[in-house]
C-alpha cells in the first residue's frame, strides 16, 4: 500500500511500466518512525531522502541558544530530507524529527544513483521535484523580506492549510520567524477584522 502511494504519486509526473516499478521497489525501503523522533539530527550525515506516505514532520535549525528554526514542515506526498546533506553526504545542517508517527518509503543516495542509470526517467523526475523546492525556497526568502508577519501568516494559511491543522501554533511560529505571542495577537487581529 505505501508502495502504491509512491507509484500513484510519480504517476502525476512520469509513468513508469512494470518493470521499472520492479527495479523501483527493489531499490526502496518502508519505515515508520515513532512521534519525535528523529529521521535525521544535525551534525549527522542524511543517509536517506524520504517520501511521507502517513505522517507529519518539521525540518529545523538548531541554533547554539537551543532555539529551533522551523524551515519546512512536511506532509503526505512530500519529500523530507536534509538534502544538501543527502546530496553531499556530509554532515546535516538541519534536524528532522517527525510530529506524528511517520511512515515513509526511503532511498539511499547509492540505490538513488543506481535508479537514475537503470530509469533515466526519475533523474528527470527528481531534478524537476527540486527544481520546485529551490523555486518555492527562493518565494519564501523574498516574502520575508517584503510581507508582513500577518501577510506572510495568511499565505501560509493558503498555501498549506492542511499543516496549520496538524501541527501546534508555536511552530507555525517558528516557522514565520515570529514569536507565538505576536501569531496569537496576529490571529486575534484576524478574527476581529472578520
Amino acid at each position: 500500500m505505501q508502495f502504491q502511494s509512491l507509484i500513484n504519486y510519480l504517476s502525476t509526473f512520469i509513468s513508469l511500466d512494470e518493470n521499472e516499478q520492479d527495479i523501483l521497489a527493489s531499490k526502496v525501503t518502508h519505515r515508520t518512525y515513532l512521534k519525535n523522533q528523529y529521521m535525521v539530527q544535525q551534525g549527522d550525515v542524511c543517509k536517506y531522502v524520504n517520501f511521507i506516505t502517513s505522517g507529519c514532520t518539521k525540518t529545523f535549525y538548531l541554533d547554539n541558544d537551543g532555539t529551533e528554526h522551523i524551515v519546512m514542515f512536511g506532509i503526505e506526498n512530500w519529500w523530507i530530507a536534509d538534502l544538501g546533506s543527502f546530496i553531499t553526504q556530509s554532515p546535516a545542517d538541519y534536524n528532522v524529527q517527525c510530529i506524528e508517527t511517520t511512515e515513509v518509503i526511503q532511498f539511499t543516495h547509492q540505490n538513488l544513483e543506481s535508479l537514475y542509470t537503470q530509469i533515466p526517467k526519475l533523474e528527470r523526475f527528481f531534478r524537476k521535484i527540486i527544481e520546485r523546492a529551490l523555486v518555492a525556497s527562493q518565494k519564501r526568502i523574498v516574502r520575508n523580506f517584503t510581507h508582513s508577519a500577518k501577510d506572510n501568516y495568511l499565505i501560509f494559511k493558503e498555501l498549506y492549510p492542511k499543516i496549520e491543522q496538524r501541527v501546534p501554533q508555536y511552530m507555525i511560529a517558528s516557522y514565520l520567524g515570529i514569536t507565538k505571542e505576536f501569531l496569537s495577537k496576529i490571529k486575534s487581529e484576524l478574527i476581529f477584522e472578520k
